[in-house]
């Protein structure tokens, strides 16, 4: 669903959805009328668009010529191409077989007649004279024109002189008119195809020793960041292959939590790539061929630090992230990231760095919150406390066998349960129960966090828990 004026319209529909009689663009209020179960997502438009070059990319074994047509379709140009797919008709199959999502597709001798044949013409039709004039996206004011006049169709207006077309219904109409009948050429802007990032080395005799073997592995880093550095890119992956002459072959790969063009950086992961392995590079004979790729690569500009500006740590806790991950592996790595959540044990999660997306700052607590521990415990741990009723702070409260007494209190800080996961609640044998915070120090000067888990009228006995300690 999207927001069009004032009102929530959906914006597609699944297959089911439309078999139930709904279309995009229908209002969100009537679509629930009819169908009140009916299940809605916001429609991301940068996920699309994210999405569909990844589909051009998939499809890119099929032509060399593909442009987008925003917001969900592409135009493939397969002059030359069919036949190395068994025909025109094999290549559609395969072509539907590599996208992932529903599709209509339509061969036509150009690309305007085959964009209007999919959009707005029925499965398996091929006659542009019987499309209807909206495939000629004109202006609604243009359209109610022509549907006043009795034109319907794309042939009923091309039957029409052009020059009586212009003075009623504007030059556009005959522009677009010509370019959906081949008439007048509309070039197509194909996505921009870059080389894979691919360097290698030969040699004459077999290279065996490490010091070669590292010296020819900077010469190649030094190809692959030139051609980065003229990409704007910095390497995110990267794939080393070791040829033994006797046929046999060896791959070091590691990957980077930033993208990267240091040299030094890239081969001090290499060594410890090469340090965790079970079982050490084995020569033989010696390599006659070394290959590196980099299959992952993100934008990296140039970087202009101030000369009194703090020294950047995210660079160095990369590297150090890099180097432990390519010594351990990237599983047995993991990060803390924001949750959208007021519980305080679900406010984030633990994320595997290979999963981790890239690290983006915490979301800035509200200026009324109050301060919270830096410790807590998972799960909260049960105590014994002596309280006012209904809602009074603690005044004492046993916690792994020792008694504290409450010097001073503030609170309560209320909670409530997440009401869209009521029915399971976070605390076992607690659905879905308020909570009320208290932050108190005891006699001795220790600060902790408690809270009663339940109002009176919610359960008849609430229990507390000690939720963390403050430093």
């Amino acid at each position: 669903m999207a927001r069009a004026g004032n009102a929530l319209r959906l914006a597609a529909v699944s297959g089911h959805a439309a078999g139930l009689g709904l279309v995009p663009g229908m209002a969100l209020a009537d679509a629930r009328a009819r169908h009140p179960a009916l299940a809605t997502q916001p429609h991301d438009p940068v996920a699309d668009a994210r999405a569909l070059a990844g589909i051009a990319r998939r499809l890119r074994r099929f032509t060399p010529r593909i442009a987008p047509d925003p917001p969900d379709g592409l135009i493939l140009d397969i002059t030359g191409c069919a036949h190395l797919f068994g025909g025109e008709e094999a290549l559609c199959a395969a072509v539907r077989a590599a996208t992932p999502f529903t599709m209509r597709q339509a061969l036509a001798g150009h690309a305007p007649a085959a964009r209007a044949l999919a959009r707005y013409g029925a499965a398996g039709q091929e006659d542009l004279a019987t499309l209807p004039v909206r495939a000629l996206e004109l202006p609604d004011e243009a359209l109610a024109g022509l549907r006043r006049a009795g034109l319907e169709t794309v042939g009923a207006l091309a039957a029409r002189p052009a020059a009586a077309i212009a003075a009623r219904f504007g030059a556009e109409a005959v522009v677009r008119l010509r370019r959906l009948l081949g008439e007048a050429a509309q070039p197509l802007d194909p996505l921009a195809h870059q080389a894979p990032l691919r360097f290698e080395r030969r040699f004459a005799e077999p290279v065996g020793h490490q010091a070669a073997i590292a010296r020819h592995l900077l010469a190649l880093l030094g190809e692959a960041v030139r051609v980065l550095e003229q990409r704007g890119l910095g390497a995110r992956q990267l794939l080393l292959t070791l040829c033994r002459s006797d046929g046999a072959r060896q791959q070091l790969a590691i990957a980077t939590s930033l993208p990267s063009r240091d040299p030094a950086l890239i081969l001090r992961l290499f060594d410890e790539r090469i340090a965790s392995l079970a079982d050490p590079l084995d020569p033989g004979f010696g390599y006659d061929t070394m290959e590196l790729a980099v299959p992952l690569a993100e934008p990296l500009g140039a970087l202009q630090p101030g000369f009194e500006a703090p020294a950047d740590q995210s660079a160095a806790l990369a590297e150090l992230v890099d180097r432990l991950a390519t010594r351990l592996g990237p599983q047995h790595l993991a990060r803390l990231v924001p949750r959208d959540s007021h519980l305080p044990e679900r406010a984030q999660r633990l994320v595997p760095m290979a999963d981790a997306p890239a690290p983006a700052p915490w979301p800035a607590p509200a200026a009324d919150l109050p301060p919270r521990p830096l410790l807590l415990f998972d799960p909260p741990q049960p105590v014994e406390v002596i309280a006012e009723v209904p809602d009074g702070p603690p005044h004492r409260f046993r916690w792994r066998g020792m008694t504290h007494e409450v010097r001073l209190a503030e609170g309560p800080e209320r909670l409530a349960a997440e009401w869209w996961c009521r029915p399971a609640g976070h605390l076992a044998g607690h659905g879905g129960l308020t909570r009320d915070y208290y932050r108190v120090e005891d006699g001795a000067g220790r600060r902790f966090w408690l809270f009663r888990h339940g109002l009176y009228d919610e359960a008849p006995v609430p229990r507390w828990y000690l939720h963390g300690l403050f430093a």
